[in-house]
């Protein structure tokens, strides 16, 4: 089955948060599967926050600090930089079903040609300046680009971390077949879990 992509949603609007209530998303992958390719620790809690969106239709406000939102507030100086280095026009989209089920999703930060994936990440200089020295994708992104392009059946995800006054660290990063279909075993169960556990409460 084919990927649906959402262009008529806007990220952050009402509409996109209701979209997305109980259903996994790319955001939430290391609370399904460590990057080890284990269960996480996080997986139980995951579960009962998705069966109560479920059920209430009410979304879970999670904290934003300052530094978030204006991360979020720099997201399309970013995106346009990206445009400019690379001379492509990047595609919004709102959200990224996996199939007809609509119940995995991931909202990239945009895609290009249809071929692969963006995301963008707008961080504190001293961040940056750490990003920079290591050179190599940050740990905690990659179960979120694997899920990403999981959903979307892209070869690989472009990941652009950005701060003003510094360089971008721009890096192309690869399927990991091995770990995809660990995350797709356990979306499997996860899903079942979620209704079975919406058919007890509801």
């Amino acid at each position: 089955m084919k990927p649906i992509f959402m262009t008529d949603i806007e990220q952050g609007e009402e509409m996109w948060f209701q979209e997305k209530l109980g259903k996994v998303s790319a955001s939430n992958a290391s609370k399904l599967v460590t990057n080890k390719g284990v269960p996480s620790k996080q997986r139980e809690d995951y579960l009962y926050s998705l069966v109560a969106e479920k059920i209430t239709g009410q979304r879970v406000d999670t904290f934003k600090s300052e530094a978030m939102e204006e991360g979020n507030r720099r997201e399309q100086e970013s995106r346009e930089l990206y445009q400019i280095i690379y001379g492509v026009e990047v595609e919004r989209v709102g959200l990224v079903y996996m199939n007809e089920d609509r119940n995995v999703l991931c909202s990239p930060d945009g895609i290009v040609d249809r071929e692969y994936g963006l995301e963008l990440k707008n961080v504190l200089p001293k961040t940056q300046v750490k990003y920079l020295s290591k050179g190599s994708l940050p740990s905690q992104y990659f179960s979120q680009l694997q899920f990403s392009m999981m959903v979307t059946g892209f070869k690989y995800w472009m990941f652009c971390s950005y701060s003003p006054g510094l360089n971008p660290l721009i890096l192309k990063i690869e399927r990991d077949e091995k770990f995809i279909e660990t995350l797709q075993n356990e979306i499997i169960r996860f899903c079942k879990d979620i209704d079975i556990l919406v058919e007890k409460i509801g």
